[in-house]
């Protein structure tokens, strides 16, 4: 079982555990309690498991999206910071979105109190109170196996949507999204029993190109609207409603991408009219400009809605659009239909491996001072393996993270392997803290290590062990990585591209058969395919250098990036800030998985709080919010402070809103967030910030 209800060693209440992803949620009560697993009998909402306890209140520790729903599920309330609401004497629903969903269904009547850093749920005596909870872990159902020929692909991609919950628009709900059925090559079509597809498997048609090239592009939009992909000379999206030609000026792969994100952020839009009813940013803007009535389309069928969102043209959503997480460049060979289900879980943009060499090629930028490479005399230019060279993709500003499946080595991209996504799936129960380890091989660079020692660890709700060692031998460091089930692998020192530098030589990664980790940073130079190395052999993803890093660059990359990492961020999203807003040049990249993390936010979506101020008055307040493995493409979040209405999807970036400096002082009082003031980054850990100094 994924989930499970703890009696807490320590006070008094639950601790919900998550020993798959390591995510936790405390419940406190004000005395012991005991739960009763229970079966999730009374559960209009899907969950893993579920408990019963009787107590008078539930405290949170931290602040997470409530709502209140009626029995049937039906939201009766969003709750925002600093309300209060009454809950009836009836059967109630109350949800939170945190790094694990919980429902509570409540019987008796009680308040719900949120305040700045938590919330409460109290009643006038003890009441029977059942909790059930969910986790974001979502694995996939099966294996297709399919031939090479293109008629069998097509069928074995159109089986994707089986993975899909529902095709009302609550599907752009995460939760609401399982992960595709997983795909290999083999000499016949399979499509196992667990693989189910709806009877109405006709009711959205896509006829592409009949190339892997074409399919490739079209798996995420068919995988969202729940369409067969047939092979065509004419390229068009069919429904018993109407024929939408995608034959355009544009390249197919634009002209299915743009379909994809239309179709996704207006549904975003109507699913407010539903189950789970709130304000959003988004539909406060756009709602007055839309050519039809929310509430209305959201009773319509699929094909009703499919057609009355192609009146609404592409131009006038884009700049409200969420930030699309991924887009991935791969090849058109016949492996590459293995990656889709990874892809398509995302709901990423697929595009060609087309690209260009690059008019530079990153160095240390010509700053003095200690190099972090194994030989100092050597020149610092990065010399690619004799098969590969230096690309960068034809597209690099279309989301998050670009990743690169081809074979170069890309620049404003990651380099992606299909193996780190592998690894996660096989991830199992792993240990209940977070296990860091911090290896340092040059005492020269003591000093970053110094500084990672105060940052890793240093959340009162999440339990991490760190683990620090200096001068490691081949023999020490094989053995730490192959045995040692670490969650995090932050290395300080010099590499090659044949090894990890120790004092009585190189370790090759290579060599290895398997290693036992999670995310790593490399912070050394030239580490890039001993990083390629790791995700080949197990570990799920992280970061590594192209060519030589100058040490004091260096050390405030690692901290940066530790700092990011400590506080939820995933990969993607923290050398992306990183990159931003330090000194961090194009010399690190992201190989593997840029989804992985090491540790859950606190509340919602991970963001960067921005404030510009011209003196002692207010401050203009807005965040940048990104996506994680709970909380993916679809999220609402929103700042929770209270003067400002900021709900919206993420990942995504809110406007500008005046808000009074004493109010801005509370809030950066009580959330840890990374802010940036008048565009500098600075830290805030939770007792103010600088700006107030």
């Amino acid at each position: 079982m994924t989930i499970e209800f703890i009696e807490t060693a320590d006070g008094t209440g639950l601790e919900v555990y998550d020993s798959i992803e390591q995510r936790r949620l405390h419940i406190g009560t004000p005395s012991p309690v005991s739960p009763a697993v229970l079966e999730p009998d009374r559960f209009c909402f899907p969950i893993d498991t579920k408990c019963a306890i009787e107590t008078d209140a539930l405290v949170f520790d931290q602040l997470y999206s409530v709502t209140v729903h009626d029995s049937d599920g039906q939201t009766e309330a969003s709750l925002d910071a600093g309300e209060t609401v009454r809950l009836e004497e009836r059967p109630q629903f109350v949800g939170l979105s945190g790094p694990i969903r919980l429902y509570c269904r409540i019987d008796a009547a009680g308040t719900i109190d949120i305040g700045l850093t938590s919330i409460r749920i109290a009643f006038e005596e003890a009441t029977d109170i059942e909790l059930g909870a969910r986790s974001p872990h979502d694995r996939p159902a099966a294996t297709i196996t399919t031939p090479t020929d293109i008629e069998s692909m097509m069928e074995a991609v159109s089986a994707l949507p089986s993975a899909l919950k529902t095709k009302s628009p609550e599907r752009t709900w995460p939760t609401l999204r399982g992960h595709p059925p997983l795909i290999e090559l083999g000499d016949r079509l399979r499509i196992p029993d667990a693989v189910d597809r709806p009877d109405d498997d006709d009711e959205v048609v896509l006829t592409v190109p009949p190339d892997r090239s074409a399919l490739y592009q079209a798996a995420p939009l068919g995988f969202f609207l729940g369409a067969t992909i047939r092979p065509g000379s004419d390229p068009t999206l069919e429904t018993p409603r109407f024929e939408h030609s995608l034959a355009t000026e544009r390249p197919f792969e634009d002209a299915v991408a743009r379909l994809l994100k239309r179709f996704f952020f207006l549904d975003c839009l109507t699913r407010t009219e539903g189950i789970y009813r709130y304000e959003l940013h988004e539909r406060r803007l756009l709602e007055d400009e839309l050519p039809y009535d929310l509430a209305e389309i959201y009773e319509a069928d699929l094909p009703e809605r499919l057609d009355r969102y192609l009146d609404v043209p592409y131009e006038q959503l884009a700049s409200h659009m969420p930030r699309w997480p991924l887009t991935a460049h791969v090849p058109a060979d016949p492996d590459t239909v293995e990656l889709l289900p990874f892809i398509v879980n995302e709901l990423g943009v697929v595009r060609d491996v087309r690209g260009e060499p690059p008019e530079t090629i990153p160095d240390s930028g010509g700053a003095a001072g200690l190099v972090r490479s194994a030989s100092r005399t050597r020149d610092s230019s990065p010399t690619p393996r004799p098969d590969r060279s230096f690309v960068v993709p034809d597209i690099t500003d279309e989301s998050v993270e670009h990743a690169w499946f081809g074979d170069d080595i890309p620049q404003q991209a990651s380099k992606a392997t299909l193996e780190a996504y592998r690894n996660q799936l096989e991830r199992d129960t792993r240990n209940e803290s977070i296990e860091i380890l911090l290896v340092c091989n040059d005492a020269r660079m003591i000093r970053e290590h110094d500084a990672l020692d105060n940052v890793y660890g240093n959340r009162e709700v999440l339990p991490f062990e760190i683990h620090s060692e200096f001068g490691v031998t081949t023999d020490r460091l094989a053995d730490l990585l192959t045995e040692g089930s670490y969650d995090f692998f932050h290395y300080i020192g010099h590499a090659t591209e044949d090894g990890i530098r120790c004092p009585d030589g190189d370790l090759d990664v290579r060599s290895l058969s398997s290693v036992d980790l999670g995310v790593f940073f490399l912070n050394a130079c030239r580490s890039y395919e001993q990083g390629v190395a790791l995700t080949r052999r197990g570990a799920f993803g992280g970061v590594s250098t192209y060519t030589d890093v100058v040490n004091d660059r260096a050390v405030e990359a690692g901290e940066t990036m530790a700092r990011l990492l400590n506080r939820g961020f995933p990969l993607r999203a923290a050398l992306e800030i990183a990159r931003t807003n330090s000194s961090l040049r194009d010399q690190y990249l992201i190989v593997g998985d840029g989804s992985a993390d090491i540790a859950q936010s606190d509340g919602g979506a991970p963001m960067v709080v921005d404030l510009e101020h011209g003196g002692d008055g207010p401050f203009d307040f807005a965040v940048q919010s990104y996506s994680t493995k709970e909380f993916k493409l679809g999220t609402a979040t929103e700042s929770t402070l209270p003067t400002v209405a900021d709900r919206h999807l993420s990942p995504g970036r809110t406007a500008f809103s005046r808000v009074d400096r004493d109010a801005v002082q509370e809030y950066l009082t009580w959330n840890e967030v990374p802010i940036r003031v008048d565009s500098e980054l600075q830290w805030n850990d939770g007792i103010g910030s600088p700006i107030f100094d």
